[in-house]
């Protein structure tokens, strides 16, 4: 990547980036800078949590390579289609489209990035998403063609960064946020994933991949730390059976925390739409003034 400094947007192209999708009003990225840190877990889990809470929502798997947004979600019926149009599938109240629907289990998926690049467009230009509050996007780890191609596409809200507590985690998640200060896109806030572990039969708490170190990176950047989420076997089984802990156990403490998060991220957007309003209106009440030599 270019070390120029970040990139810049001019009207006419945020203009035809938001023609892509009209009808949604938050596109929100969730990324690791590493794999293994439970990002799909956590997107798909805030995906119903927002659904729960009322939002119209939807959930792009934009993991070209490894798409397992289809079984996480449960969704066993295929998108449809309406003339040369693909109409998302839907689980438990999510709008889905994911390369897993149109790749058989056992096919590789082996593309270079500019195909990378036309499938994740294709997702947005040819998806019939309709009005949604949230369409979320599970990008895959790392810091490359796909988190390029999405920050290039569309106009995002934000991202928000899925990581563990170990420092080795941490230390790609830095590359992460960075990546995407570079291009301009709102950091939402960190998401600590695999926390701690309480064990079931003496209630003991162990910080198994150290602790806080979410917290501290957040810090580190200046931006919300958006809330923990427990290690347990429990949110596992749920996603390998295809129905999101929130729906499966809706009373433990997990699914509590998750919809936390869920609240901490509808918070944080709610700030920064508000924020850039307020630049958009700064912006006009100077082009107005320059003319007539005001200050």
């Amino acid at each position: 990547m270019s070390n120029e400094g970040p990139t810049q947007t001019n009207p006419g192209q945020a203009d035809a980036k938001a023609a892509l999708v009209p009808g949604v009003k938050h596109i929100i990225a969730v990324a690791s800078g590493k794999g293994g840190v439970g990002k799909s877990t956590v997107a798909a889990n805030l995906a119903v949590a927002l659904a729960q809470a009322g939002e119209k929502v939807g959930l792009m798997d934009a993991d070209i390579y490894g798409p397992n947004i289809p079984m996480m979600m449960g969704a066993s019926t295929p998108p449809g289609k309406e003339g040369d149009k693909i109409i998302p599938a839907d689980a438990h109240g999510v709008k889905i489209i994911s390369m897993g629907f149109f790749v058989p289990d056992d096919t590789a998926v082996v593309w270079r990035g500019p195909m990378v690049h036309t499938a994740i467009q294709q997702f947005f230009r040819d998806v019939l998403w309709g009005d949604l509050d949230y369409l979320l996007i599970d990008l895959p780890p790392g810091t490359g063609d796909a988190q390029l191609s999405v920050s290039q596409v569309v106009p995002l809200t934000g991202v928000v960064t899925v990581t563990t507590p170990q420092d080795v985690a941490l230390f790609d998640v830095r590359k992460g946020i960075m990546m995407f200060q570079k291009v301009n896109v709102p950091l939402l806030g960190i998401v600590e994933n695999m926390s701690f572990f309480v064990c079931g039969h003496c209630g003991e708490r162990t910080d198994i991949f150290s602790s806080a170190g979410g917290e501290r990176a957040a810090h580190t950047f200046g931006m919300p730390f958006l809330g923990r989420i427990p290690l347990d076997p429990a949110i596992r089984e749920a996603g390998d059976a295809g129905t999101p802990l929130v729906l499966a156990a809706p009373e433990s403490p997990q699914t509590t925390a998750f919809q936390a998060v869920a609240a901490a991220l509808r918070q944080r957007i709610r700030e920064v739409t508000t924020a850039a309003k307020g630049n958009d209106l700064s912006d006009m009440v100077k082009k107005f003034k320059e003319p007539m030599g005001l200050k």
